[in-house]
């Protein structure tokens, strides 16, 4: 099987969109901890990056991506066309990463 083709774009230059299959989405719920956050809270009196959120951002960033894909290759997708990343507040130190585009097959 070949990778399938993920875009910000509307389009794939060189190919045509023979088949839309849907939407696709992945998403993941992280809470914070209090030992992530003091470490923030001390990052914020100085300044700088704080390095404990960054990572689990991109973690959850990683983990939404790969669930979005796996929905796209149960849909025999050849790619995911608009994909974009967004992220929500579920609850007071939660929140959500949701990945989401739209899968076709192409020509």
């Amino acid at each position: 099987m070949s990778e399938i083709i993920i875009t910000t774009g509307e389009a794939v230059p060189g190919k045509s969109v023979a088949e839309i299959l849907g939407v696709v989405k992945g998403n993941t719920v992280r809470a914070r901890n209090l030992g992530r956050d003091i470490g923030a809270g001390l990052k914020n009196l100085i300044g700088g990056e704080i390095k404990t959120y960054s990572e689990m951002t991109s973690q959850s960033r990683e983990e939404a991506f790969n669930r979005m894909v796996n929905e796209a290759v149960k849909l025999k997708a050849d790619a995911i066309i608009g994909m974009k990343f967004m992220t929500s507040m579920v609850m007071a130190g939660a929140s959500e990463m949701l990945a989401y585009g739209t899968a076709v097959k192409l020509k």
